[in-house]
């Protein structure tokens, strides 16, 4: 190749894994990203190890694990200081590095390396509380607030909708289309090709917000999906009612709605927002075409974690099921990478968020094999057996929900660090986890291999989760470790 290949990083906001066409899912339609999927590869087996938005991008941009990139569970205004980042090597190795759209670090303006960034972190109470500094708060730091209140007036907002930030309510959008932060981003990624440098090869994150609440597609795509009859959410027979019935009727609880119709409402938006992105992708991909970049553009679609949309009674992420900690990892257009013959392929290996900067390091010619906890996934390209780990340990802050997990390519172990409570799934003959086999006679030899790995993994931590023969429940778990 004559010049090193662009890159074009596409990364949503709480997009489950299954909740894609080329996924087979019932309901949500994606062309465009099944295009992506039909010509490039799927790691069909991807995972968040800390599933909420800031812990799954400190994995992304520093290619560290959470214990080493001490995100383990969700907390707002901690610093983001790290010597590494994937947008700071990148730019070292020659890259013009750019992200549009969701950062959600700490201070909100830091650019961790990228050459410039526009911002949009999406409806955050804790950047509009009365008293954050006037250059911390949204209003004032954020890029599409700033242009939306420039079009539409001193009052434009998006919880003119009356939607919160992490409610299962929803509602079709307040604004004409062309005002939604999702063709926001996309406007400013194709004024990006416009200008871009030529004779520079780029890294370009477009950072979309959606499918994150404010569940409020417009109503174009909503109206696809509010008549239509959509599956239900998984109910384990392991869940008992005792969150739901208390607190199912809270807007922003996290559990999700107990009423049906509320049910189908929020179902109905989070696919048409995920059909709303596709189609902006699509306007992407387009335009890749037409300034004749797409041929020399490696194109990678991800998520930071998922969305358990109803299932087990449950709403948001954190927790360490499938709906959660399972997300879509996608590398398209191999060829501008010199991979032939690899389209519309699938790769079980498990893989995690903290493999893509080794990966695009590897891309750009810049490989470092030292100072990350995450893989190059070209390995694995090459020679699908030659998988990056046997298992993905992953964990959460989360209160009385704190938990570990050990998932394989097959199985999951889950231990809840507050209560001490256990279970397993057999994720090959039971993907959506209905049934908890933690006390099968059959899987005591598994089950005791997977908790060992936990041990393992747990032995060298501060917080006294494990002496090394046994998991020790009841120790206190901070937001970070100390």
């Amino acid at each position: 190749m004559d010049r090193k290949p662009n890159i074009l990083f596409i990364m949503t906001d709480q997009l489950r894994g299954d909740s894609l066409g080329y996924k087979g899912h019932k309901d949500v339609k994606t062309p465009y990203i099944d295009t992506l999927a039909s010509k490039g590869i799927d790691f069909s087996h991807a995972y968040s190890a800390c599933p909420n938005c800031i812990a799954a991008r400190a994995a992304l941009l520093t290619g560290l694990s959470p214990e080493h990139n001490k995100r383990v569970g969700y907390q707002d205004n901690v610093p983001w200081d790290y010597e590494r980042t994937l947008p700071g090597e990148l730019a070292k190795a020659g890259y013009y590095t750019t992200c549009i759209g969701k950062m959600h670090v700490y201070p909100v303006r830091r650019y961790l390396g990228f050459h410039n960034v526009i911002l949009h972190d999406g409806y955050m109470h804790a950047s509009r509380y009365e008293d954050v500094p006037y250059r911390e708060n949204q209003f004032y730091a954020d890029d599409y607030f700033h242009w939306l209140k420039q079009n539409m007036g001193a009052d434009a907002d998006s919880t003119y909708t009356g939607l919160d930030c992490n409610s299962w309510v929803a509602r079709s959008w307040c604004y004409e289309e062309k005002y939604h932060p999702t063709n926001w981003v996309t406007d400013n990624v194709l004024d990006f090709l416009r200008r871009r440098d030529p004779d520079m090869p780029f890294f370009l994150m477009a950072s979309y917000l959606k499918p994150h609440p404010p569940l409020d597609p417009p109503e174009y795509y909503l109206s696809r999906y509010i008549d239509k009859e959509l599956t239900q959410p998984a109910i384990g027979d392991w869940e008992t009612k005792e969150f739901i019935e208390k607190d199912g009727r809270i807007f922003d609880s996290k559990t999700g709605p107990t009423d049906p119709d509320l049910v189908h409402e929020m179902r109905a938006a989070y696919y048409a927002l995920i059909t709303h992105l596709d189609h902006q992708i699509g306007r992407v991909i387009q335009a890749l075409i037409e300034h004749k970049l797409y041929d020399n553009t490696l194109i990678v679609f991800s998520s930071d974690h998922g969305e358990e949309l109803g299932d087990h009674y449950m709403f948001r992420k954190s927790r360490p099921y499938e709906g959660s900690c399972h997300i879509p990892m996608l590398f398209s257009n191999l060829e501008a990478i010199g991979i032939e013959g690899k389209q519309g392929t699938a790769i079980e290996a498990v893989t995690e968020l903290r493999d893509i900067m080794p990966t695009l390091l590897d891309v750009a010619g810049a490989r470092d094999d030292e100072h990350y906890d995450g893989k190059s996934l070209l390995d694995v390209i090459a020679s699908p057996d030659n998988e990056p780990r046997e298992y993905l340990h992953g964990e959460h802050s989360y209160g009385q929900f704190s938990n570990h997990w050990i998932v394989t390519k097959h199985d999951k172990y889950i231990w809840y660090s507050e209560t001490g409570e256990e279970q397993y799934f057999n994720l090959s003959e039971d993907p959506h986890e209905l049934r908890n086999l933690i006390k099968a006679e059959d899987k005591r030899e598994r089950i005791s291999h997977l908790r060992s790995s936990l041990i393992k993994e747990l032995f060298s931590r501060s917080e006294g989760f494990t002496d090394g023969k046994r998991l020790i429940s009841g120790r206190e778990y901070g937001p970070l470790t100390k």
